[in-house]
């Protein structure tokens, strides 16, 4: 169904949904003569709320997610950038967005791994099982083990994994927080994870 300004419901639904939490994110700022002026503080606010939820989400995500169009979602994310509302970072072709000022470099770049399917999986088995070798770690995933390696010298590299004595996650503590806290956000294996959160700080800690 359209309304009569063109905007799809589901679109105004999913920006509602999303703005609800924006609206009371710090740091938006933006004047009731300016969103008055402009109509957009729906979007905006809605950009806002679904980085506080999911944070380290890609341009194109963020854009799918709220069904917004491409220059639109530009715009308004270069206006929270100037309002310093929104950060921006590079991680690998993809540039990633968190609410600004809330993470360090450490969890940005966490939170750039987390979000893609494998090196995700490979640390959550990981903060389950620190004995976990290269092979228990393919079965797991039911990925290939040149494929568990080739991610393990990207996450290393990234200074998340140390490959000296088999495998360990580095700051672990730190990890497992943000699996835990975005973990609706990561899906199922992260949902997992968060429930067995407790029995894991005694050796992540």
């Amino acid at each position: 169904m359209e309304t009569n300004d063109g905007v799809d419901e589901e679109k105004r639904a999913t920006l509602r949904r999303f703005a609800a939490l924006g609206a009371v994110a710090p740091l938006v700022g933006f004047s009731e003569s300016a969103t008055a002026e402009t109509g957009d503080s729906d979007a905006r606010d809605a950009i806002v709320g679904y980085l506080s939820t999911t944070p380290g989400a890609h341009f194109s995500k963020v854009r799918d997610d709220l069904q917004l169009g491409t220059g639109e979602t530009q715009h308004h994310i270069r206006q929270l950038e100037e309002r310093g509302a929104v950060e921006r970072y590079s991680d690998g072709d993809y540039k990633r967005f968190v609410p600004a000022g809330r993470f360090d470099d450490f969890e940005k770049t966490a939170l750039g791994y987390l979000r893609r399917e494998t090196p995700r999986g490979m640390l959550v088995e990981l903060l389950r099982d620190p004995d976990a070798t290269a092979g228990e770690l393919a079965d797991a995933l039911e990925v290939s083990a040149p494929t568990v390696s080739k991610y393990a010298g990207e996450l290393e590299e990234a200074g998340l994994l140390s490959r000296e004595d088999g495998y360990a996650v580095e700051r672990p503590e730190t990890v497992l927080v943000l699996l835990v806290r975005y973990a609706d956000s990561f899906g199922e294996g992260a949902t997992e994870l968060a429930t067995e959160a407790d029995s894991l700080v005694t050796y992540s800690g």
